[in-house]
């Protein structure tokens, strides 16, 4: 625990208490997913992962608490296998890897372009914890969820193959199916 306590702090010594984020700030939402990915079961890299996701900035969340260029701070503090995810995370471009992610197992890397093929052992937590974002901003913006159910329920449905039974059913209690 003393792990997550540490990559707390430096979350707040970045700032995340003071950014803007559906539900409070930033470093709420952090929390929120970490604590939400852990009662789902998910292995303790995933969790500090969900910590610590948006770290690079998303193609979704244009803040960044650290550049992606500078990984080897963020590896430290959480371990290479987090970190990769992390990375995984933020330099995806949703748009052209979401849909076809679970049969592609690719992601178009917004940072530098170029394509990358994602481990096969990446591919569940990578859908997991994409899944386990999206709950959370819907958790707290619920007008999202009517105004996007359709849209969540066709991409979270096309991920059902690689996604964990916890996270799968969990998706399917907030979408209400």
């Amino acid at each position: 625990m003393n792990a997550d306590v540490d990559v707390r702090a430096w979350l707040r010594d970045r700032g995340a208490e003071n950014i803007d984020h559906p539900g409070g700030t930033l470093y709420a939402h952090l929390c929120r997913v970490q604590q939400r990915l852990a009662e789902l079961g998910q292995e303790p890299d995933v969790q500090s992962a969900g910590l610590a996701h948006a770290v690079y900035g998303t193609d979704g969340f244009d803040v960044a608490l650290l550049d992606w260029t500078d990984r080897g701070r963020l590896r430290d503090l959480i371990g290479a296998d987090a970190e990769a995810l992390v990375y995984l995370y933020g330099a995806c471009d949703r748009k052209r890897s979401w849909r076809q992610l679970a049969t592609s197992g690719q992601v178009h890397d917004r940072f530098t372009g170029q394509t990358r093929r994602v481990r096969s052992d990446q591919l569940t937590p990578l859908v997991d914890l994409s899944i386990v974002n999206e709950l959370d901003v819907i958790a707290q913006m619920p007008s999202l969820l009517d105004m996007h159910q359709a849209y969540f329920r066709e991409l979270f449905a096309a991920w059902a193959p690689v996604t964990s039974s916890a996270v799968r059913s969990e998706a399917g209690r907030v979408l209400g199916r």
